[in-house]
């Protein structure tokens, strides 16, 4: 058995809210659970109960109740969650309205905002007012093309209060990226900012706007937040408005339209690096019972916490985020570069705001190790208590990274989910030891395997990440998708009526996880299926190495393993670099992971949302064409792996 890197005191497990809730449920439900693993097996064996347990205890607020938690465990997709119930998203979030601080918005440009509960309340009721004047109405979609500001929160919580659906982009988005999306909804109002900071200049969105509203004919409204400007020139916006006059009423409270549980609430978008993007639908109930399971009892969350993610609209961690406010917690909000005017950023703020639970991705922790930035010697950082990541598997020196350089007394929350179920399939446990490498625990709730290619569920070996029982937040149905046969396609043709993910993990013995990345992106040679992640934990321990990407190369009637690495400024990639690189990796991982090939490249191509996309490179290594690049960052890289003179031979 390892040795934990770190496991809470018996004081720490008695104060989290999963505890109180286990003991909670043992009075509830007769039972006497004593950890997290027989919680689990209870929330997996008997849903039903599970999940009014977590509508009891996190004090989901409906005008009327359910008939029953669900029509049918044994469905999937088309389970029906919560029937005879109808509520709000937009007033469960809002339930306190006092002079607590929820929002605090800190942006590049050094200035601070700060929001009240009952400030953010009233500025939601004008935005709500303004909605219904310009003839918004239950079902209409309301978009946003923002930076991560309050504004973006209060115009979400104002068009679900009065049952709009939501869906946003953060304003780094293309043209043509923001038309693959709000192009298939049809939305009705678009608030956008005037622009955004990034490394320290102002970057105007109003032009990408106007090239937009051009090609959505069903936009009629335009609303504009000042961001970078006092007063942006708006005439050349069709139908826009300054948000303060369009904002310009009296109103101070709400009217929650009661809607039911399964009411559309956002539209979350999938990458789109292979077509257009996904239109992904999530009711107000699936999402707000399933984000209510997650903050209350894996991440702990309590009205004292400030938690801050960084993140931006186009992530689904922003929609995660601000669900938290149903906490009573402080959320922190920020927008631009996590590394400007220092490496140290977000750290300074974390001391400042004195953050008690820190989010961020994987990506974000290794460049901060690489930079050689040492937070816990620079800063004080006593109130936080945990910190969270996501995005790609966390390596497991930089698990150390963090308990070394950060602070060797927090809980160190690896998750993982995506944006198709609003969520994580596995998560924190407050009450539970920490493992290098490892997420903590499967979620309450979510019957999550891993099956080998027989479809048989295996512990500590790797297979394919699968959930065989219904949840509350997977998607109601996918956009223009009548007959449901792209939802089908999506998660269910692998393991008919098993939603099938696209991640490839170990469960351990444990009961955590071990994330190989995406299974559709595994490399396969000599039939041997082996996980890319593993590579990259490898390469994240090389000096000379700024980023890397590793994809299979067809060769010969079987697989080759092929490694393109972009170096750090300065360094080469010699023959005794790459002899020194396979040599690594065969002892970390196996003969087989080594790549026959190591390349050097100028940049490694990422999503919009931060995330490698190695298909796009295995397509362009085939010969294949990438349609749709404005899906990508930094499209540009892609160039770089055509027609390889290496890759020929």
């Amino acid at each position: 058995m390892p040795k934990p890197l770190w496991e809470p005191s018996s004081k720490r497990i008695q104060s989290t809210n999963m505890y109180r809730f286990m003991q909670e449920v043992n009075q509830a439900c007769n039972t006497d659970f004593k950890d997290y693993d027989a919680l689990y097996q209870w929330s997996i064996d008997d849903l039903e109960s599970f999940w009014a347990e977590v509508w009891r205890f996190t004090l989901i607020k409906a005008s009327k109740t359910y008939d029953k938690i669900i029509d049918d465990p044994n469905k999937m997709p088309g389970a029906k969650w919560f029937p005879g119930s109808r509520l709000n998203f937009a007033e469960n979030l809002l339930r306190y309205n006092d002079d607590k601080v929820a929002l605090i918005f800190k942006g590049e440009d050094s200035i601070r905002r700060v929001l009240t509960y009952s400030e953010l309340y009233s500025a939601t009721a004008r935005v709500a007012t303004a909605l219904k004047s310009a003839g918004v109405t239950v079902g209409d979609r309301v978009v946003g093309f923002m930076p991560n500001m309050p504004e973006s929160i209060i115009a979400m919580l104002a068009a679900t209060s009065i049952g709009a659906v939501w869906s946003s982009c953060s304003p780094d988005f293309g043209i043509k990226g923001v038309l693959d999306r709000f192009g298939q909804t049809r939305p009705k109002v678009l608030f956008t900012a005037d622009g955004y900071f990034f490394k320290g200049k102002p970057l105007d969105s109003l032009a990408k706007i106007a090239g937009i509203i051009e090609q959505i004919p069903s936009i009629e409204k335009v609303v504009v937040v000042p961001y970078t400007k006092e007063c942006a020139d708006i005439s050349g916006i069709k139908n826009g408005v300054h948000y303060d006059d369009f904002t310009r009423n009296d109103s101070t409270t709400i009217e929650f339209e009661q809607l039911p549980f399964e009411h559309p609430l956002y539209i979350m978008y999938s990458s789109g690096t292979t077509g257009l993007p996904k239109c992904m639908v999530q009711s107000a109930g699936g999402v707000l019972l399933h984000h209510a399971k997650e903050l209350f009892l894996h991440t702990d969350v309590k009205r004292e916490d400030t938690i801050f993610y960084f993140t931006t609209c186009g992530w689904m961690m922003w929609n995660w985020l601000t669900s938290a406010l149903m906490t009573g917690a402080t959320l922190i909000l920020y927008d631009g570069n996590p590394f400007h005017p220092s490496p140290a950023a977000l750290w300074q703020m974390a001391e400042d705001e004195k953050i008690t639970i820190f989010g961020t991705s994987a990506g974000y922790i290794a460049a901060l190790k690489n930079a050689d930035i040492k937070p816990g010697q620079e800063f004080n950082l006593s109130p936080m208590k945990s910190l969270l990541s996501t995005g790609s598997p966390l390596s497991k020196e930089d698990f150390h990274y963090i308990y070394d350089e950060v602070k060797s007394d927090l809980q160190l929350a690896s998750i993982s989910g995506g944006s198709d179920l609003n969520g994580c399939f596995a998560l924190g446990n407050p009450m539970g030891p920490v493992y290098e490498g490892e997420l903590q625990c499967r979620g309450l709730g979510m019957k999550v395997f891993a099956y080998n290619d027989d479809g048989e569920p295996v512990i500590a070996e790797q297979g394919e990440l699968v959930c065989t029982a219904p949840f509350p937040s997977m998607p109601i149905y996918f956009w223009d998708d009548e007959d449901g046969a792209k939802y089908t396609s999506a998660y269910f043709e692998g393991f008919p009526g098993i939603w099938t993910h696209g991640d490839y993990i170990e469960i351990t013995e444990r009961g955590g996880l071990i994330m190989y990345g995406r299974s559709d992106a595994t490399l396969n040679p000599g039939g041997v299926r082996i996980g890319t992640a593993e590579i990259y934990r490898t390469m994240d321990k090389m000096a000379e190495v700024e980023d890397s990407v590793v994809i299979g190369q067809k060769w010969k009637n079987d697989t080759r393993v092929v490694l393109f690495l972009k170096m750090k400024p300065g360094e080469e990639l010699t023959d005794s670099l790459k002899n020194h690189i396979r040599t690594s990796i065969r002892t970390n991982s196996s003969p087989r992971h080594v790549p026959a090939k190591i390349i050097k490249v100028p940049d490694i191509p990422y999503t919009l949302n931060m995330k490698k996309v190695e298909l796009a490179v295995q397509k362009i290594v085939h010969g294949k064409i990438v349609k749709n690049k404005d899906a990508l960052k930094n499209p540009e890289s892609l160039d770089f792996f055509e027609n390889i003179p290496e890759l020929m031979t």
